[in-house]
């Protein structure tokens, strides 16, 4: 054998020849042939006693936590539904799931019975909640010397897993947390922009969205909206335990567009329908809407005389272009039946819906398709396809078109075809008018004197 100066050998080449290799003795083979069902026999022994490292693998490959997902709602059936009042002894053991965790290893960590384990992943229901794990989560153990006697999994902001211990075996269930429900207010003025105004009043920008859909029929966020506009929004706020969980839905909102009051309640009728009304009973939502897409701007208005971006001709842009990332939905301007839906020229995937009073609406340059086909109805807000890029465009974005009788309008500024105003019946009208009476109040204090004065209604 040659040497390596280095320590290392790297001649894979460099072996014994064959006339250098010994026979093994044949009482080494003896002896290997007995001891061979001897070792088989011990290991078959050692898996039928139920080691608790048996089912270690099967646990960390389940229950192995990745990026955050959102975890769905599954059936409860299943869980037990008492779950004893006694109180459990033991030492309390909090943990945080890190990303690339399991629970066999934090298991491991705090030397917890992974046979224990092994049985909680084994309940109906359970094992899911023990499987789905997401960095961030918190489990909570309550253990005697490493034998579990309680689990507490926290699900979502409003529920959590809970397991114990009984005589003999666990048992599950799923535990509400208490919630409490309180009522807030904010004000605010636009300066610079409405997301800014709102985070000055100490809101989110998802509450802010939510006010902007209320009011989409009457106000189009994008154009409408001046400096020294104003908006006031009663909300709920979710807490539990003394600690805010989230922001609920909007009780009452107030926007004053260009010195123009606009105000609707939240009202669910008898049959569970959930609107917002005016305080005259009538319900905001109009027969369309302006934008048929969240936007980020207008990157090409109704403009009869432009110059094609492309084909650098003039060409008549009967439309709006609503520019926005791939992907993002589009919605129906208004309710009515599907009558086109496919490639069309230079539009690329388009969808056409024909509406009552000669009123049709096109939208094109779609990534993908909703789930429609000619002739399908369509309600207002539904989505029909998917903001995108095809046919001639040079970026994603959404072509929307306006026709009346045929004759293309102007969607930003065409008197928009109206249905008859929907009003609450009067059975329910009453009802509104006591719920709103207080909120109605809510929204003139939370506005500040000196805008108090100007407003009319």
């Amino acid at each position: 054998m040659g040497s390596f100066p280095s320590g290392i050998r790297h001649d894979y080449k460099d072996a014994p020849p064959a006339a250098a290799v010994r026979p093994l003795p044949a009482w080494l083979w003896f002896a290997a042939g007995i001891s061979t069902p001897l070792i088989a026999a011990m290991v078959l022994i050692l898996v039928s006693t139920g080691s608790e490292t048996a089912a270690v693998p099967e646990i960390d490959d389940l229950s192995r936590a990745a990026d955050p997902v959102v975890i769905a709602n599954t059936s409860q059936t299943g869980f037990e539904p008492l779950i004893p009042d006694r109180e459990l002894s033991g030492d309390r053991i909090r943990m945080i799931v890190g990303r690339g965790d399991s629970l066999g290893e934090m298991f491991r960590r705090h030397d917890l019975s992974l046979r224990d384990l092994s049985e909680m992943v084994e309940l109906p229901d359970a094992g899911y909640y023990l499987r789905m794990l997401n960095p961030g989560n918190e489990i909570v153990v309550t253990h005697d010397t490493g034998r579990v006697q309680s689990l507490e999994r926290e699900i979502d902001d409003f529920r959590a897993l809970r397991i114990v211990r009984n005589s003999d075996n666990f048992s599950a269930a799923l535990v509400e947390r208490p919630l409490e429900v309180r009522a807030a207010g904010a004000h605010g003025v636009i300066e610079r922009s409405l997301f800014a105004a709102a985070q000055d009043a100490g809101i989110g920008d998802p509450l802010i969205m939510e006010m902007a859909e209320i009011f989409q029929w009457d106000i189009d966020f994008l154009k409408d909206v001046r400096a020294g506009d104003e908006f006031t929004v009663i909300y709920e706020e979710i807490w539990s335990e003394g600690e805010k969980l989230k922001d609920g839905n909007i009780l009452a909102a107030e926007f004053i567009n260009r010195g123009t009051p606009y105000r609707a309640a939240r009202y669910t009728d008898a049959g569970g329908a959930v609107d917002y009304f005016t305080p005259e009973g009538r319900s905001v939502r109009k027969a369309f809407i302006r934008a048929p897409v969240d936007f980020t701007r207008i990157s090409s208005t109704f403009d009869l005389a432009r110059r094609h971006p492309v084909l650098n001709t003039i060409r008549a842009h009967r439309g709006v272009d609503y520019a926005a990332p791939s992907g993002t939905p589009v919605r129906a301007a208004g309710d009515g039946t599907v009558g086109f839906r496919g490639a069309r020229n230079g539009f690329g995937n388009t969808v056409v819906i024909e509406h009552g009073g000669k009123v049709t609406t096109l939208y094109a340059h779609l990534s993908r398709f909703g789930d429609i086909r000619v002739g399908s109805r369509v309600r207002q807000g539904q989505t029909i396809g998917y903001v995108g890029m095809t046919g001639l465009a040079t970026g994603p974005h959404l072509h929307y078109e306006y026709q009346v009788d045929g004759v293309h309008r102007d969607p930003q500024t065409a008197t928009l075809a109206s249905s008859e105003p929907v009003y609450l019946a009067d059975a329910d009208l009453a009802a509104f008018r006591s719920i709103a009476a207080p909120l109605w109040l809510e929204l003139d204090l939370h506005r500040p004197t000196e805008f108090r004065a100007t407003a009319t209604y």
